[in-house]
């Protein structure tokens, strides 16, 4: 598992193809919905990131500030589908891997009032850009449900992975890929 995971990090960032989730194309059914947050690199870590993050803060931590992503991202995502824009949508996203994986770098305990609303902001963002993706024909709720579940699922093993790590004593391993995913973000940044 301790070698697997920075392997597969590495994999797939080597795949250009895989770089953005937001190239606008052809989203219409729960299937696509679903598979759109593993389809661009910027996704993916953000929202593996949310779980690794949360389950470092520990306690009700754990399972709040992913439920908070999810509820204010589905939020967002209802703002995008209906026509509405967030300046900036790509910054904030790429500014949500900074900032979580330097929480996780630097292994961070925020108060859970705060950290959910940290994670609040950047789900808006993640949000907005997805429905924002919707093609005029297509079913928003479908589509919004894929999405939703499959970023619930990263949280969750973001989660797996974090108690994993910590059961077998390597916390280090988990603020090394908290520092990666920081540094990942210079990438979506000078990609924007």
């Amino acid at each position: 598992m301790n070698k697997l995971l920075p392997r597969l990090l590495l994999v797939t960032g080597l795949l250009p193809t895989l770089a953005f989730a937001h190239t606008g194309g052809d989203v219409h059914d729960f299937k696509t919905g679903f598979f759109h947050p593993f389809s661009g690199f910027d996704h993916l870590l953000a929202m593996i990131a949310v779980g690794l993050w949360a389950s470092q803060l520990g306690g009700r931590a754990q399972w709040q500030v992913p439920l908070t992503f999810v509820a204010v991202m589905t939020l967002g995502s209802s703002f995008g589908i209906n026509g509405g824009s967030l300046p900036l949508i790509e910054s904030g996203i790429a500014i949500s891997l900074l900032v979580v994986g330097v929480l996780i770098a630097a292994s961070i305990r925020l108060p859970l009032a705060f950290s959910s609303a940290l994670v609040g902001l950047f789900a808006l963002c993640h949000g907005a850009a997805h429905g924002a993706e919707l093609p005029f024909a297509a079913s928003a709720a479908l589509y919004a449900t894929g999405f939703l579940l499959a970023t619930a699922l990263l949280h969750l093993s973001g989660i797996v992975c974090a108690n994993h790590l910590e059961q077998i004593n390597r916390e280090s391993l988990l603020r090394w890929l908290g520092g990666l995913i920081a540094v990942s973000s210079g990438y979506f940044w000078l990609n924007i």
